[in-house]
C-alpha cells in the first residue's frame, strides 16, 4: 500500500537528504532550488511511502488549475528514486498517484522526463508506469550533448572560429558578474529572437550563492570588454550550458566559440556529459538548424526530453 503526502516545510530535511542521494539526483530539486520562484507557482509536490513508512519517490510538481505539472518551474522533473525502486512498486506508485490527484481535483498530469544523461544509475521505471497507465507523448524535445571520454572531432568550421578566437587573444576566464552576462543574454535574445531570459541576474546570484559548486559563469573577453559567456550548471558528470550569449563583436572574433572550446578541453575534460540544451521551438515541432549545427559543430549528438500527458479522469 502506497502512502502520499503532499510536501510540507516540515519535510524538508527529508526531501533535500532523499533528492541528494536518488539514482536521479539533480540539484534542481532541493528545496532551496526550486523555491527561489515559489511565488510564481503553487506547489503541489509529493512524497511517496511504502507499506513500512519507507520513503520510495518524490515527485516535484505544481499545480496550474486542474492540471499538475512536474514541474512547472523546472527544465525537466519526474519521480525522484533510489535503490529500492523497482518496476513493480513504480507500477503501484503511479496507480496511487492517480487516484491522490483525481481525488483533489486534478485532471490531467503533465509529466517531464528526466533525461536519461542525468541519472547516475537506470532509472526509467516511471517511462514504463506510465505507458501501463496509458499516458500519451505529446512533446519531444531535442538536446544535444558531447560524451566527453570520447568525443567526436569539430567540424572545420568549428574549429575555425576556435583558432579565430585564440588568434584574437579571447581570454576566458570565471566571474560573478550576472547582471553584466544577464544584460548581454537579454540584448542577444531580444535582437534574434525577441524574448528575455527566464532568470534575472539577481536570481542568478542568489542561486549561484546558494549552489557555490554547481553554477558557475564562464565569460570571454576582448581587451577586459565583455564579449561572451555561458552560465554552466555542473551536476555530478554532466555540464549544462544553461545560457550562452555573443556579442556581435565576439561572434565576429570567435569569443563564444573559444569559451565553450575552453570548458570542453580543460575545464571539465574530466567529466562524462557536456549538455547543450534544446534547439527546438514550438513544443518540439520546430528543430532550428542554424542552432543545433552549431552544437553538433563541436561534437554534440542527440538527448530527447519527453513530456507525456496522463489523464486522471
Amino acid at each position: 500500500m502506497i502512502g502520499i503526502k503532499p510536501y510540507a516545510p516540515e519535510y524538508r530535511a527529508a526531501w533535500d537528504a532523499f533528492a541528494a542521494a536518488a539514482k536521479n539526483a539533480h540539484f534542481f530539486f532541493q528545496r532551496g532550488y526550486m523555491e527561489y520562484h515559489q511565488d510564481r507557482f503553487e506547489d503541489a509536490s509529493l512524497l511517496f511511502f511504502d507499506e513500512k513508512d519507507r520513503l520510495v519517490a518524490l515527485l516535484p510538481a505544481s499545480r496550474h488549475g486542474e492540471t499538475v505539472v512536474s514541474h512547472g518551474g523546472l527544465t525537466f522533473g519526474g519521480f525522484l528514486t533510489g535503490s529500492r525502486m523497482t518496476a513493480a512498486l513504480m507500477l503501484e506508485i503511479v496507480a496511487a498517484l492517480k487516484e491522490y490527484l483525481a481525488e483533489h481535483g486534478g485532471t490531467e498530469l503533465i509529466y517531464k522526463c528526466l533525461p536519461h544523461i542525468y541519472a547516475a544509475y537506470p532509472a526509467e521505471e516511471d517511462r514504463y508506469a506510465l505507458y501501463r497507465s496509458g499516458a500519451e507523448l505529446i512533446r519531444r524535445d531535442l538536446s544535444s550533448a558531447i560524451w566527453l571520454p570520447e568525443r567526436y572531432k569539430y567540424f572545420k568550421g568549428r574549429a575555425w572560429m576556435v583558432a579565430r578566437g585564440k588568434k584574437n587573444g579571447v581570454a576566458v576566464r570565471e566571474s560573478h558578474d550576472y547582471d553584466a552576462f544577464i544584460a548581454l543574454e537579454n540584448e542577444v535574445l531580444q535582437k534574434y529572437h525577441q524574448t528575455k531570459a527566464v532568470h534575472t541576474g539577481a536570481e542568478l546570484a542568489l542561486l549561484a550563492e546558494r549552489f557555490p559548486r554547481n553554477i558557475r559563469l564562464y565569460v570571454g573577453e576582448l581587451d577586459g570588454r565583455l564579449a561572451a559567456g555561458t552560465v554552466i550548471f555542473e551536476n555530478g558528470g554532466v555540464v549544462h550550458t544553461q545560457y550562452m550569449a555573443n556579442s556581435d563583436e565576439g561572434r565576429a572574433a570567435g569569443a563564444l566559440d573559444r569559451v565553450i572550446d575552453h570548458l570542453i578541453t580543460e575545464v571539465y575534460a574530466d567529466r562524462q556529459y557536456f549538455d547543450f540544451g534544446i534547439s527546438t521551438e514550438q513544443e518540439g515541432q520546430y528543430l532550428n538548424e542554424g542552432l543545433v549545427t552549431q552544437k553538433e559543430g563541436f561534437g554534440a549528438r542527440a538527448v530527447v526530453h519527453d513530456f507525456y500527458r496522463l489523464r486522471l479522469a
